[in-house]
């Protein structure tokens, strides 16, 4: 996977516990152009690799802008964005990825949880600058929790989008029925968010009629999973057609690579796909948030950073 050198050319404090980082190049020259949806992989200080949306302009080349919130729960990837990285300094960068395209329509729904604002916003820029029909719902749990505040009320398309705060009145807390109407044919939605929310979002969604073809989602994390009935299992390598066990408490990269075999990996928790390996004999247990269900029903692929096997071998394309 190639990389990109960038400056970090500032770093603000956008919110509380949320800071975002303008990226220029260090050669002057123009960024390769993204799209409305992309994110980057950044390497951050220690060796862990995450994703992070872009939120500004797509338009722009001279600058990529991301934001992070620093979590409670994070395993070492925003404690060392927000600790680590400072203002001038080099980091390296992927090309931009989008995984989370904006497709055109009539009218477009954009739902934003929190520092799932990210991708959304840099929809909502494009959609104004196409003179485009549609509302962004951002939702917080406070006015002091909600990033780029200022910048989209005094944005051009500041009427189009709508706060809701947890702390604040009920007035203003969102209504998702109303919000989302029916969904006729010529609706697209889109939601990022904590998986809570896109659950919530999206399970409403469809009981109003919205089409899977309609939703469009990107998650942030993955949810917490139930490994108490965890069991042993064996890794099969077709190249070689060696066996390897894993463990009730045993993750497969980390089987594989103690064993000379790596795969590339990046999120470490099934978001973002990097590690995607074909399965070609066994019933992968997905536990991942990037496949679909009709993806994942086909059982020839999985994410063997967070997934697992409910056949007793499963034999991979390695």
């Amino acid at each position: 996977m190639s990389s990109i050198e960038v400056r970090v050319t500032r770093k603000t404090i956008e919110a509380e516990g949320i800071a975002s980082f303008e990226l220029g190049s260090v050669d002057g020259k123009p960024l390769p152009p993204f799209s409305a949806g992309s994110h980057l992989d950044v390497q951050i200080p220690g060796g862990l690799t995450r994703q992070y949306s872009l939120c500004n302009d797509a338009a722009e080349q001279h600058r990529y802008r991301i934001a992070v919130l620093r979590d409670a729960a994070s395993r070492g990837g925003s404690a060392g964005m927000h600790d680590a990285v400072h203002q001038g300094e080099v980091i390296l960068i992927s090309e931009p990825k989008n995984h989370f395209p904006l497709l055109q329509a009539p009218r477009t729904l954009l739902f934003a949880g929190g520092i799932g604002v990210t991708p959304l916003l840099s929809m909502a820029q494009r959609l104004a600058a196409i003179g485009a029909d549609f509302t962004l719902h951002y939702c917080t749990r406070s006015a002091e929790r909600t990033a780029f505040r200022d910048e989209i009320v005094a944005s051009a398309f500041s009427e189009k989008v709508e706060f809701h705060f947890d702390a604040g009145p009920a007035a203003q807390k969102l209504d998702l029925e109303a919000a989302l109407g029916v969904g006729d044919s010529g609706k697209q939605l889109y939601v990022c968010g904590p998986t809570g929310f896109i659950d919530y979002v999206v399970a409403t969604a469809k009981a109003r009629g919205w089409s899977g073809e309609q939703i469009h989602l990107e998650y942030f994390g993955a949810a917490a999973q139930d490994t108490s009935g965890d069991s042993d299992f064996e890794i099969k390598i077709a190249s070689t057609g060696k066996t390897y066990k894993v463990g009730a408490e045993q993750n497969i990269i980390k089987v594989l690579k103690d064993n000379g075999i790596e795969v590339l990996t990046s999120c470490e928790q099934g978001v973002c796909g990097t590690c995607i390996t074909r399965v070609l004999q066994g019933e992968p247990d997905h536990r991942d948030m990037y496949f679909t269900d009709e993806e994942k029903a086909k059982n020839d692929q999985f994410t063997p950073c967070c997934s697992r096997s409910k056949s007793r071998t499963l034999v991979l394309d390695l």
